[in-house]
């Protein structure tokens, strides 16, 4: 484990590369692909001075963008179309990809590195700017 790791608590950010980690853990996600996760995170940026958390962006495929949220946040909202919900609950569980803070991590890496222990993006902000952004 890398220093910056080690020194906020951030175990579960692997070493090198990239992992899938358990949803509902330490954290759930919401996905929004191609340039709409892009304009959501740079509206995102915008409506919190340049820190709204940890965000994760994919450079192949559906070029997705995955914004984490303290655990247990999402399930029980209503979130526009376009964006896919990561958690877990009886019978369900989802799993979201997370890079290593440096090294090679392709095709995932940070937007937005997490600053803090327990600093996540916050949910009704992110809803607030997924509703303008896309609609309800």
């Amino acid at each position: 484990m890398d220093t910056q790791s080690r020194e906020v608590n951030l175990d579960w950010i692997p070493a090198s590369g990239f992992q899938l980690r358990k949803a509902g853990v330490q954290f759930d996600a919401v996905r929004v692909d191609d340039e709409d996760g892009r304009r959501l995170a740079d509206l995102l940026e915008a409506m919190t001075g340049g820190d709204p958390g940890p965000v994760v962006i994919e450079a192949y495929g559906r070029r997705s963008v995955y914004f984490l949220l303290p655990a247990g946040s999402t399930s029980h909202r209503a979130w526009p179309r376009g964006v896919t919900r990561f958690n877990s609950g009886p019978a369900h569980v989802s799993y979201i990809p997370v890079p290593a803070l440096r090294g090679r991590t392709w095709p995932l890496s940070w937007r937005f590195p997490p600053t803090e222990a327990d600093r996540f993006v916050h949910p009704l902000i992110l809803l607030k700017a997924a509703s303008a952004l896309l609609g309800s």
